[in-house]
């Protein structure tokens, strides 16, 4: 496969989950990808397995605190140096705050938005000026259904991902006329390890399991390599068109008016 041959990409938070299932199916695309990632070690082990299980891989780990912008920064002028201008950005890194509005403490507010909406600015600064001086790039802002669909108890996540929407479509229609397209993905439940660590802490975690699975009308949940390729269809040339949308993965479920 050559979808992304040639391009240089770089995804945040890819030691894991959705951010390592991206960098590889990158990779096997041709990419070579550059994992930025706040777990150096993390990074580096996926790096490796990646550089393993694909001929040709080129794929490099960066140690990068995306609330950082000076580390974002440097991860991007690293990237640039070891494999050449950043083509493709997937700004993947992000976290769960939960909490009570009224309870909630102001670090708790701070800590959700600094890296779930600034560490996507962060990332698209950084890389925007060399997209906008080549006039070509894609960046890709992984959201989630929460940035439009409300789940009681998840305060204040919900914001920084409509804020997400709100940042990608507008530097998407901000920077179309430099040929920079700006998406965004939004998945729902992915069958990631937060989410086993979410049953798992549940007072009965196969019960929690089983109604997560009910919830889609598919009747099952996503896996990581189905919004992979999601994002490498944005990333390549295939979608050259495509620019200040969001494609959602969610098996339908936000179409669902009722149960």
């Amino acid at each position: 496969m050559n979808r992304l041959t040639g391009k240089v990409a770089l995804v945040t938070g890819a030691g894991r989950g959705i951010g390592a299932a991206i960098a590889r199916a990158f990779a096997a695309e041709g990419a070579a990808v550059v994992l930025a990632e706040l777990d150096g070690a993390n990074a580096d082990a996926t790096a490796r397995e990646i550089a393993g299980a694909i001929e040709g891989a080129r794929t490099l780990a960066v140690q990068t605190d995306v609330t950082q912008p000076a580390s974002v920064r440097a991860a991007v002028d690293e990237a640039q140096r070891a494999l050449g201008p950043v083509d493709v950005l997937v700004n993947n890194a992000g976290i769960n705050v939960f909490a009570d509005p009224l309870t909630m403490t102001d670090d708790d507010w701070r800590r959700c938005f600094a890296v779930d909406l600034d560490g996507v600015w962060n990332g698209c600064r950084a890389v925007l000026p060399g997209m906008v001086e080549r006039r070509a790039g894609s960046i890709i802002n992984i959201a989630s259904t929460h940035a439009f669909q409300i789940i009681p108890g998840c305060f204040p996540y919900p914001v920084a991902k409509h804020g997400v929407i709100g940042l990608t479509r507008a530097l998407g229609i901000e920077y179309a006329p430099r040929n920079v397209r700006v998406n965004a993905i939004a998945p729902g439940y992915i069958e990631t390890q937060l989410t086993h660590d979410w049953w798992n802490a549940q007072p009965d975690p196969q019960a929690a399991r089983k109604a997560t699975l009910e919830l889609p009308p598919m009747k099952r949940i996503g896996r990581p390599e189905e919004v992979a390729m999601t994002a490498v269809f944005l990333a390549s040339d295939e979608a050259p068109f495509i620019n200040a949308s969001c494609i959602t993965i969610d098996g339908g479920r936000t179409a669902l008016h009722h149960d």
